[in-house]
Formats: C-alpha cells, sequence, structure tokens
C-alpha cells in the first residue's frame, strides 16, 4: 500500500447466504450508467431479488428492458456472474441454441 493512500470501503453484500452486510438503494450504481461492468450488473440483479428496488425501479432509473434486465438474471442462474461478461454472451448463446433442422434441399438420402 502507497503511504497517504487510505483503502477503499468494502463493497456492498450481493446478499449471499450467510452474509450479515445487506445491499442498500444507495450501494447501487448511479442512475444513467453507460458502462456496465459484471459487478454492477450483478449488484442490480441482487437488489431487485432482495426487494431493495423493484424490476420496473431498476429498468426505469437504468434505462433497461425487461427482457435485458432477465438476460442477466438468466445468465447469472445459468453462468454465475461470469456470464455477465459481454465477451461471454455470444459463446453462451450459441451453446443453448438447439440445433437447426437442415432445409429439405439439405437432407441427407434414406
Amino acid at each position: 500500500m502507497r503511504p497517504n493512500h487510505t483503502p477503499a470501503p468494502p463493497k456492498p453484500s450481493l446478499n449471499r447466504p450467510g452474509d450479515r452486510r445487506m445491499l442498500r438503494i444507495e450501494d447501487l450504481p448511479p442512475p444513467g450508467i453507460k458502462r456496465w461492468v459484471i459487478r454492477r450488473k450483478a449488484e442490480v440483479v441482487a437488489a431487485v431479488r432482495a426487494g431493495v428496488i423493484s424490476l420496473e425501479e431498476a429498468c426505469q432509473r437504468y434505462t433497461l428492458s425487461v427482457e435485458e434486465f432477465l438476460s442477466w438474471q438468466r445468465s447469472i442462474d445459468r453462468h454465475g456472474l461470469r456470464g455477465l461478461r459481454t465477451t461471454r454472451l455470444q459463446d453462451y448463446r450459441t451453446a443453448e441454441q438447439p440445433n437447426p433442422v437442415p432445409a429439405n434441399d439439405e437432407m441427407p438420402p434414406r
């Protein structure tokens, strides 16, 4: 640690079981945020799940569509926090897509 450097306060909890620190509305990212990193997305999802803010309020506060918020929630549920990485979204979406049905002219002969 550098001299005269005060360490940053700990980040708010994501309300994990057994964690005594609770997420508060003041701990959420500021409205109008443009850069959505994993931590910020996770904080908003955790706050909605904990009832700190409603889904409607979160979508309005951050100019999100309900589908975008729900995609964050699904990514966390399916892939953990790493699923919120924008560079991984295409990988996860591709893995979740069912195999396409070939067109009639691509069907192998019987």
